[in-house]
């Protein structure tokens, strides 16, 4: 089942960015996430989250341009695309159709604009889809594996040996680091 698309009001782009803000607060909240505005209209980031004493700075923007099938998102600060350790995640809200993506500053950095494609499994952005669990700090839940942990034995064995012969010398046997 699909969300129905929301209807906007608010026209003027500086009072319905504040508007995302406050969204994006109230989202951050029910996340179960801490969240600090800093004072003032410098710094690169629009919000400091926290969750069991781990912080990340939070840049949120939000959109109603469509693009094709999808939206796009302006990802830029005053005057030329972000930079290096500006802020740790970009927050977009799809005001539309009522959706977040929470996104690694690392995938967006040096990009005057990104895609967002809500209705595409396969978009490039689709694991960032509420993926609110990122700015806690845990990994995704969708069963991705992020490393595989192994221990494993090696065993040398006579090719010519019976399996089981109580006579058989076991010394060749080497084990990785048991």
């Amino acid at each position: 089942m699909t969300k129905p698309r929301v209807k906007i009001k608010i026209k003027h782009p500086k009072r319905r960015g504040e508007w995302a803000e406050m969204r994006f607060m109230a989202m951050a909240a029910e996340n179960g996430l801490e969240v600090t505005k800093p004072f003032g209209e410098m710094a690169r980031y629009d919000f400091i989250v926290e969750h069991k004493g781990k912080f990340a700075r939070v840049q949120v923007k939000s959109t109603i341009r469509t693009l094709g099938s999808g939206y796009a998102c302006t990802m830029r600060g005053w005057r030329d695309p972000y930079g290096r350790n500006e802020f740790d995640f970009v927050a977009v809200y799809l005001i539309l159709e009522d959706l977040w993506y929470i996104i690694p500053a690392k995938n967006v950095l040096g990009k005057w604009c990104i895609a967002l494609c809500p209705h595409s499994r396969k978009a490039k952005y689709d694991a960032y889809r509420e993926a609110w669990h990122l700015l806690r700090g845990e990994s995704a839940k969708s069963g991705r594996v992020r490393s595989i942990q192994a221990c494993a034995e090696e065993c040398i064995t006579d090719p010519f040996s019976v399996p089981g012969d109580l006579h058989e010398d076991r010394s060749h046997i080497l084990s990785a680091g048991i």
